[in-house]
């Protein structure tokens, strides 16, 4: 794991889908985004993002459990397009975010934010809004070890 810092992120226009669902969607969710992006031309100028409206880890894990997880996953796009059906083109907010690393299987990202969650507390911060997973690089192209993730929490 890298260290925590708090970084200023800017808003960013996207192409995006929500839905309520276990997690193991995402993997699909985010296929379908590109599959539209591709399909439209779009120039995608960013790694895919999972958008976590469930505010703690209990919450998360009661959600994925029961299948009604809010998931919404989103591509960084350069110029504002039409979307269809379920795909929109929005900004994502920016702001004030605490951000750490996970290297490794998605599946084994719990220890990581234990440990954001443990300096949010440390360090006087509150998660004020969803928190956010980057994905760096493509699973089907790298082994599960060598995953890389980013992770940010809205921090006041």
């Amino acid at each position: 794991m890298e260290e925590i810092t708090v970084v200023e992120v800017k808003p960013q226009l996207v192409l995006g889908m929500r839905k309520r669902g276990p997690y193991g969607t995402i993997a699909t969710m985010i296929q379908q985004l590109c599959e539209f992006a591709f399909a439209q031309g779009v120039q995608m100028i960013g790694p895919p993002i999972f958008i976590c409206h469930e505010m703690t880890p209990e919450q998360a894990m009661e959600a994925d459990d029961a299948g009604t997880a809010d998931v919404e996953v989103a591509i960084p796009i350069a110029e504002k397009m039409e979307g269809a059906a379920e795909i929109k083109c929005y900004e994502l907010p920016g702001g004030k975010m605490a951000k750490t690393s996970h290297k490794g299987p998605y599946e084994e990202c719990g220890p990581t934010y234990e440990k954001l969650f443990a300096w949010l507390a440390a360090n006087g911060k509150k998660i004020v809004g969803p928190t956010r997973e980057m994905y760096l690089n493509d699973p089907h192209e790298v082994t599960p070890e060598e995953i890389l993730t980013e992770i940010f929490a809205p921090v006041a």
